[in-house]
């Protein structure tokens, strides 16, 4: 992919791409996740490019929120474990078509996202049939800079 690409929107799972897909509770009951800060600076070189970005998790959380406010993301849907009746529902407000997105993830509810879009991606260690399904795999797993590498891809930094 280069500069001419035809992708216009780069969609991500969160929980097993951005994070390693671990959810942490403390004491008093607060959930943490940790980002990769390499996927952010990937992220945001997308964004530079050109390509819009978003976020459709199947979970609820306010570290997702404020992790997308602090990348730029301007669509976050958060709750929604349909996520191809979701990307859909995000495509008819910024009149982007399906063979225009990249999708990035990594467990069963992707895997209908992924086989629709332009570029269906997941990171190495999702769910085989997910990988099955899926144009490119990462070399790196959910949470290990797995979303760098998939925009480096876009951006026509590495090879395939």
């Amino acid at each position: 992919m280069s500069e001419s690409s035809p992708i216009k929107l780069l969609v991500l799972d969160v929980d097993g791409v951005m994070t390693d897909g671990k959810v942490t509770y403390t004491s008093d009951g607060q959930e943490l996740k940790s980002f990769n800060i390499k996927d952010g600076v990937g992220i945001k070189r997308v964004q530079q490019a050109g390509i819009q970005t978003a976020i459709i998790t199947g979970r609820v959380s306010p570290m997702v929120a404020r992790r997308a406010t602090e990348l730029g993301i301007h669509h976050v849907i958060q709750g929604r474990e349909d996520k191809l009746t979701a990307l859909k529902e995000l495509l008819r407000s910024v009149a982007i078509e399906l063979h225009e997105v990249a999708y990035m993830g990594d467990d069963l509810p992707d895997i209908d996202a992924i086989a629709s879009t332009g570029m269906g991606a997941c990171p190495k260690n999702a769910v085989p049939a997910v990988v099955s399904k899926a144009d490119w795999v990462a070399s790196l797993n959910g949470g290990e800079g797995c979303v760098r590498e998939f925009c480096d891809y876009l951006l026509g930094d590495v090879t395939p």
